[in-house]
C-alpha cells in the first residue's frame, strides 16, 4: 500500500535534518522508524502509572509529616546546621 503525506513546513525541516544525519536513509525508512519508536513509547508499561506532579509533591509532603532525629524536626535539623 502507497500513502502520500503531507508535512507541515516544521516536519519537513525535522525529516531534512535526519537525513542529513543519516545518509544513505530515505525519506520512508526515517519515518517508518520514528514511527516505530513512538509506538514503543506509548505502548511501555514505564509511562503506565505514572503520578503527576502534584501527586508527587502531596507523597513527599506526606512523607515529611513526623520525620524526626532525636526528637528534631526537618526545619530544626536545618537550624542546628547554620549553626556551625
Amino acid at each position: 500500500m502507497s500513502m502520500s503525506v503531507q508535512l507541515t513546513p516544521h516536519g519537513e525541516e525535522l525529516l531534512k535534518q535526519q537525513l542529513a544525519r543519516e545518509p544513505g536513509c530515505s525519506a520512508g525508512e526515517v519515518i517508518e522508524r520514528a514511527l516505530e519508536t513512538l509506538v514503543q513509547l506509548k505502548s511501555s508499561p514505564s509511562t503506565c502509572g505514572q503520578k503527576s506532579v502534584a501527586e508527587a509533591v502531596d507523597d513527599i509532603l506526606e512523607l515529611r509529616k513526623g520525620n524526626r532525629l532525636n526528637g528534631l524536626n526537618i526545619r530544626d535539623l536545618l537550624h542546628e546546621g547554620h549553626k556551625y
